[in-house]
């Protein structure tokens, strides 16, 4: 299979014409004309768990990603890790302002993004570790971006009106993130014989977490075909791995969170009546 082949693949059953402008940060609201009320029949706690565990999940990794501005290894690369950062961070927000509307607490996205300690937060560990290298964040946004997709694709239908319309609007952004991350990943693959061992290093490092994401949701199936046509373009293994106890849904997370919600926070609260 050559490299051409496993972009287009992989881009297959998705218009990715949006998400390629401006990384699907478009002017449209994408919850113009949807119904803002929780159906009948909806758990709104179950919504609003829902909710922030997806929000979490997409503000640490934004704010992983915003660490590599200024620090990536060439311009073009820095300026599209800035943007699906922004990408996520605008799922974010729409996703903790749902929260607040399902579980009653009426609570703006800045309560939960910049006012919980780490302890409240229920994202998945893997986004939560440290940049690493170049090769350790396209082998993690590589995987967490078609993790996501996966789950997002079926939330396409979820009976909440809003969550559909969220995640209707975050598929076009995710194709295009896993489609990204898929290129670099395939380039330092089968590029040279550093790049390729980094990249196997690094898909060494982020396997163990995968028991994790596998648990949170059911779609392990869909997640492994893509990453075995990666891994298997760019002459890569995913290794064999043993699930680490615990999870980050439970609020078991790694020292690592802590420190970033610090530098996340900070200015929010040292001027907790400003308006941001």
């Amino acid at each position: 299979m050559s490299d051409d082949h496993v972009y287009m693949t992989l881009a297959e059953g998705h218009d990715d014409s949006d998400a390629r402008w401006a990384f699907g940060t478009g002017f449209e609201d994408p919850l113009h004309g949807v119904d803002t009320a929780v159906p009948a029949g909806v758990d709104r706690e179950d919504l609003a768990a829902c909710c922030l565990a997806l929000g979490d999940d997409a503000l640490v990794s934004a704010q992983r990603l915003a660490e590599w501005t200024t620090r990536a290894p060439e311009l073009e690369e820095e300026v599209a890790l800035a943007n699906i950062g922004l990408d996520l961070l605008g799922q974010a927000r729409l996703l903790y302002a749902r929260c607040g509307h399902a579980d009653g607490t009426a609570r703006g996205e800045d309560a939960y993004a910049y006012f919980r300690d780490a302890d409240a937060f229920r994202n998945v560990r893997l986004a939560e570790l440290p940049n690493g290298d170049f090769a350790f964040s396209m082998v993690r946004l590589l995987v967490l971006s078609s993790w996501r997709l996966a789950h997002f694709e079926r939330l396409t239908t979820d009976p909440d009106p809003v969550l559909a319309a969220i995640a209707a609007k975050g598929v076009k952004e995710l194709a295009y993130h896993r489609q990204w991350a898929a290129e670099w990943a395939v380039r330092l693959g089968d590029g040279t014989d550093e790049s390729h061992d980094r990249m196997q290093a690094a898909l060494d490092q982020v396997a163990p977490y995968l028991g994790e994401l596998f648990a949170a949701y059911d779609v392990r199936d869909e997640v492994l075909a893509v990453l075995n046509q990666v891994t298997d373009t760019a002459g890569l293994r995913i290794p064999a791995w043993q699930p680490l106890p615990g999870g980050g849904r439970d609020s078991d997370h790694t020292e690592h969170l802590a420190p970033l919600l610090a530098e996340l926070q900070a200015v929010a609260r040292a001027h907790p009546e400003a308006t941001w």
